[in-house]
């Protein structure tokens, strides 16, 4: 088969098909694949990159409808005749005149990536059996637009769910489900008025800070203490609204204490503002009991509370909510109301079985266990491996931690040492809007989705990587 560099990377947002068009234009864009050059075929591809051979005929096919390739019967598809010379910004050395197919995902062996979960832990008989039954039970009504809001049956077991839980008093009516927080974070934005000025804490989960940017409102960035969000610098900015995650700061892992709580709401009274209190992952707390929510000690309906199913279930299902305060409501039901629901009424249905028939909590306690022990591996692996030569920070709860590196290596140095021994670790100056963290030398490890054997053997790796055989 002919040789070329093909990269398809499976973490990236981008479908497998589009990168793979992407790096074949690439090559023929550079000459590396010259006119005239038969490419493989779907099958040899296919095999080559062990993806599906669907995903290399959409592939191709973009090709020929751009007019890259030709495709000549019972022979194959070949490269086309093109005037290289348009594409100017189009550069690339190659060191070597043989180009090889490679994979990312090949060359990191353990992948410590926040934003997984263990899959081999979750019920899909359970959940495959609840779909079929939800179509059934049903019949053609879950194919037809529902309420706007969610599914009022699912909305009752989220209220009674929030409320057992995290301390969230609220009805049905105040529940909006979504299709990912981002998105709801875009219709809060509507609701509450672009207007005002906005803040979130410093540093901060960069998608949120985004979709905020995205709507166009003015965003101040509030520097954390040690308690979380610093609440006399949240005054100065004079914002009107903020967004926090106080049972488990993004990234930097503290619980905000009872104190600062309290202090916040106290901000929000005097502002006659708003807090978005985002309880991205508070299911998972591994020291001491869980911290009520700031929407369960609001009495004055200041608080906005966000959830999610992303982290306890399955990131895929994209089901997340927010639980608006009486004076939000209104302003949704008279001004907002015309936006469909976003989430499939099928996926909703199934849930909501979940839920009511105990299958949710059952779960909800088995990952617990299952996320305490491969902390504990965690933290004990960084002690037999890395000893004083990191600290841990954030470790209370969470589905992360944060390694504070000792030595003189900047964040792109330990990730890329990291790399060289198959071990894929994050960055946290990507969560910085004004600061540099990477003078910090911190570097997120999420662990949600690597097993207890992986998680060992990936920090024994990463001490060989930064600091040699200790």
């Amino acid at each position: 088969m002919m040789e070329m560099t093909i990269v398809l990377d499976h973490d990236r947002g981008d479908p497998l098909y589009l990168q793979l068009y992407q790096s074949i234009k690439k090559e023929i864009h550079v000459g590396k694949i010259e006119p005239g050059v038969k490419l493989p075929s779907k099958r040899k591809l296919a095999l080559h990159l062990e993806i599906s051979q669907t995903t290399v005929e959409t592939a191709y096919e973009q090709l020929l409808a751009e007019g890259y390739v030709e495709s000549i019967p019972r022979k194959g598809i070949y490269v086309r005749e093109i005037n290289n010379d348009l594409f100017t910004n189009v550069k690339e050395v190659f060191n070597d005149e043989r180009m090889v197919v490679s994979k990312p995902s090949d060359s990191f062996h353990i992948d410590f990536s926040h934003g997984k979960i263990d899959l081999d832990a979750f019920p899909i008989s359970i959940w495959r059996k609840l779909s079929v039954q939800s179509l059934y039970h049903e019949e053609s009504a879950l194919f037809l637009n529902g309420d706007r809001q969610g599914e009022g049956s699912l909305r009752e077991e989220l209220a009674d769910y929030l409320y057992q839980s995290r301390g969230v008093r609220c009805s049905p009516e105040q529940i909006i489900v979504g299709a990912g927080t981002q998105y709801l974070i875009c219709l809060l934005t509507l609701i509450i008025g672009r207007e005002l000025v906005f803040s979130m804490e410093e540093p901060g989960f960069h998608r949120t800070r985004e979709a905020f940017k995205d709507q166009g409102v003015m965003l101040k960035q509030i520097p954390l203490d040690q308690n979380g969000i610093n609440i006399k610098l949240l005054y100065e900015s004079e914002a009107e609204v903020t967004y926090v995650t106080p049972s488990h700061q993004f990234p930097m892992g503290m619980v905000m204490p009872i104190n600062r709580r309290m202090e916040l709401l106290q901000w929000a009274k005097e502002r006659e503002g708003y807090i978005i209190e985002d309880d991205y992952d508070g299911e998972f707390r591994y020291k001491g009991k869980p911290i009520p929510s700031l929407q369960g000690l609001d009495t004055n309906g200041r608080v906005v509370y966000f959830g999610t199913f992303s982290k306890s279930l399955i990131p895929s299902i994209r089901i997340s909510f927010m639980v608006l305060p009486m004076p939000l409501l209104e302003k949704y039901n008279q001004h907002f109301s015309i936006y469909k629901q976003t989430i499939s009424r099928l996926h909703q249905h199934t849930l909501e079985q979940f839920m009511k028939n105990g299958h949710w909590e059952r779960h909800l306690n088995k990952m617990r266990t299952v996320y305490r022990k491969k902390q504990q591996v965690l933290i004990h692996s960084i002690k037999k491996y890395l000893g004083d030569h990191v600290e841990v920070v954030g470790d209370d709860s969470g589905l992360h931690i944060l390694l504070k590196v000792k030595n003189t290596s900047s964040e792109t140095e330990l990730i890329e040492q990291a790399a060289k021994f198959g071990v894929k670790v994050y960055p946290t100056s990507v969560y910085y809007e004004n600061g540099d963290s990477s003078l910090n030398q911190m570097i997120l490890l999420g662990f949600g989705g690597v097993s207890e054997a992986e998680i060992e053997k990936g920090i024994q790796l990463l001490g060989d990587a930064w600091f040699g055989a200790l």
